[in-house]
């Protein structure tokens, strides 16, 4: 199993898991209560009925816990593991209605995180050689971010910010509220020394113009050059603004490369030398891995 990102303690989970068993059991899992004996034990085994990359062990685990019954798990494989189609994931056992009663919740926390953490490894993938972080965005599931950053993780990619406060963004709409983009980048500054925090300011840019007076202006320690990748009618990958946009740069600040951005699109995006590429399908269009949970009483 994995261990917690810096961003979410034990407590925090616990939290979050106890929300989401309230959801679904509510006063009692009626069905299980009617038909499995309150003393009975059974073995169940985690099967991935898909290829993918496994994620969401460690919060399985404590689903299970929830049960509130005496349930040993056996992790066949790690966090952040390839698997192929027919591969054990877990065995557990212990008392079946509590197994039950978890299975549906530790089943959908896991598929939402595999799937996640595969669309991950996917894109890490598909920018090879060229390496640079494939980052996620705030695009996640409302109450479920810190799980959906974590399964990015495990896929292999990078934490871009975790929420509105731990890094300057400043996009477009901000700039239009600033007056400009050098109004916005020295009012960041001026936020920055008022409050003695050092953490980074991104800058957005669309356009090359953009991107001059930007450069002209200094302050930023990032610079998210947006939507400047087109695939033209014929199909063909154009990068050649985000090119020139990165040699204009030259290595003065970091670059982050977002919009348009596929498994088809990250390779030519990545060869521009970007060092960053993030991507808001990694967590707003998952597809679940497909697993499953097999029970037989002991």
């Amino acid at each position: 199993m994995s261990t917690l990102p810096p961003y979410l303690s034990e407590a925090d989970l616990d939290a979050l898991l106890a929300r989401a068993w309230t959801e679904d059991v509510g006063a009692g899992d009626i069905t299980t209560a009617a038909t499995v004996p309150a003393n009975a034990n059974a073995q169940a085994t985690i099967t991935a009925k898909a290829p993918g990359v496994v994620a969401g062990l460690y919060v399985a685990a404590h689903v299970f816990r929830h049960a509130n019954a005496p349930i040993s798990i056996r992790w066949h494989i790690s966090d952040g593991t390839r698997v192929e189609p027919g591969t054990t994931v877990g065995t557990l056992r212990g008392n079946a209605a509590a197994l039950l009663t978890a299975e549906r919740l530790a089943l959908n926390l896991m598929q939402r995180m595999s799937g996640i953490a595969t669309a991950t490894r996917r894109m890490v993938d598909a920018a090879r050689p060229h390496a640079p972080d494939i980052l996620d965005t705030r695009k996640t599931a409302p109450g479920l971010r810190a799980l959906d950053k974590w399964a990015v993780r495990l896929g292999g990619g990078t934490n871009h910010r975790i929420g509105l406060y731990d890094l300057f963004l400043i996009k477009d709409n901000h700039i239009a509220a600033a007056g400009g983009v050098a109004e916005a980048l020295d009012a960041a500054h001026r936020y920055r020394n008022t409050h003695s925090t050092d953490l980074g300011i991104e800058l957005e840019v669309r356009t090359l113009d953009e991107l001059d007076a930007a450069l002209a202006h200094g302050g930023a320690d990032i610079l998210l050059l947006d939507n400047m990748t087109h695939v033209t009618d014929d199909g063909t990958v154009d990068v050649s603004m985000l090119q020139t946009a990165v040699n204009r740069v030259d290595g003065t600040c970091r670059t982050e490369a977002s919009g348009n951005v596929t498994l088809r699109t990250v390779a030519p995006i990545a060869a521009t030398g970007v060092d960053a590429i993030s991507s808001g399908a990694l967590t707003h269009s998952v597809t679940a891995l497909d697993l499953s949970m097999g029970l037989q009483l002991l």
